[in-house]
Formats: C-alpha cells, structure tokens, sequence
C-alpha cells in the first residue's frame, strides 16, 4: 500500500488534497502532459467525461457514476486551477459563488422556509435567476 504524502491533507480531506495534488501536478517539478494544459484544452477532456457519465447514469452502472462524476469533478479542479494561476479567482471563489447563488435562488429553503412544490419551486427559480440576469437582484 502507498504511503500518504506527508504535505498533502489526508484522505479526511479530500477536496483540499485534491485540490493540492493538482497544484503539485501544475507545479515546476509536476507533470509535464497537466503542466501543458490550458482551459480549451481541457474542455476536450471534460467533454468526454461528460460522455462517459451519460453512458454510465443511462446504463445504471454506480461504480461508474462514481468514477465518471470524480473524473468530471477533476478537471472542474484542474480548470479552476489554471484560472487561478492566470489570477481570475480561486477554487474558493468559485465554490462560495455557486453556494450563494444556491440559497439566492432557494428563499423557500433558506429565508423563510416553505413548502412549495415542483412547479412553484420552478418558477421562483427562474424569475429570480431571470431578475439576476437582468442586474436587478
């Protein structure tokens, strides 16, 4: 069995360690083939992931959804990663962004809790997302 490396967080934190294997695979002493990707380049390999997830939900194949959504949650990582090196925004930014946005978007939930059903929960996604996208949120 493989050692855990002693300056990546353990396996009771795996999206920090995942996060810190890709910038030691970006990193100057890293690997040559992640080191050489860049966004569009990646999205070719999201792309197929993509692909492999659709084919695995379609054929019921968990240990395959598992793997496809681990393989897509990657390269969410590894772009964001590249995006952070060029100084967009971190993995961070971009985790708090779509936290907000989820309980924005859910008042229902979030401020004055009801229950709705599927149509109203509907509706009141996307007028708040329509009055977001107009700048009036």
């Amino acid at each position: 069995m493989r050692k855990e490396e002693p300056d990546l967080p353990g396996p009771g934190k795996p999206v920090a360690r995942l996060i810190a294997i890709m910038a030691r695979l970006r990193g100057e002493s890293g690997c040559p083939w992640d080191r050489n990707q860049d966004l569009n380049s990646l999205l070719e390999t999201m792309e197929g992931e993509y692909r492999e997830l659709v084919q695995a939900v379609k054929s019921g194949d968990r240990g395959g959804i598992r793997e496809e959504l681990g393989d897509l949650f990657y390269n969410i990582v590894f772009m964001a990663r590249v995006a952070e090196e060029q100084g967009w925004f971190t993995f961070k930014d971009m985790a708090r962004e779509i936290g907000d946005k989820l309980i924005r978007r859910h008042p229902y939930v979030f401020e004055l809790p009801r229950q709705l059903t599927l149509e109203e929960a509907t509706r009141v996604w996307k007028e708040i997302k329509a009055r977001e996208k107009a700048g009036d949120a």
